[in-house]
């Protein structure tokens, strides 16, 4: 169960990059179609009409890639919710087995000595992220070394 937990952080990780990259792409598709109707304005305003033709043509190919860069970015948002809610469904799962099996008495011994008036070793810092974020690394570092295998393989045969 931990390992999927690990397994869905980094797919949501991946999610929100890509998210961010489609975004980027967004705004340079903005800036490239509002560059075009600039330069047809300022060519209509000099009588060029060939240049109005050709910014018109570019105008209408950035226009419909935005089109498809927002229609990607509402699909990537909606999947990385569905990402997210099964991540913290995930997350409330493992708790409850950890809870139902002891594993979580360990942070309620804690919790005890700190209400006590004792102090936990190391500021408090909560070892169990600590380890899925370690866990987290290790899987995409591994997810990586997998895609260039695979990366290595087709060449392999197609050589």
């Amino acid at each position: 169960m931990r390992e999927a937990v690990v397994d869905a952080k980094v797919a949501v990780a991946e999610i929100q990059e890509a998210v961010a990259r489609t975004e980027r792409e967004r705004v340079a598709q903005r800036q490239q179609l509002a560059d075009a109707e600039r330069r047809g304005r300022l060519a209509g305003e000099i009588q060029d009409q060939e240049t109005v033709a050709v910014a018109e043509r570019f105008a209408a190919k950035y226009r419909e890639r935005l089109g498809v860069l927002e229609h990607k970015l509402v699909a990537q948002r909606e999947e990385l919710a569905l990402a997210q809610r099964e991540l913290d469904d995930m997350r409330t799962q493992l708790k409850a087995a950890d809870q139902a099996s002891g594993t979580g008495s360990t942070e309620q011994a804690w919790r005890d000595l700190e209400e006590a008036g004792g102090t936990r070793p190391g500021g408090g810092t909560d070892l169990s992220d600590e380890l899925l974020k370690s866990d987290m690394d290790r899987a995409s570092r591994e997810a990586a070394a997998q895609r260039q295998l695979e990366e290595l393989k087709k060449k392999m045969r197609k050589e």
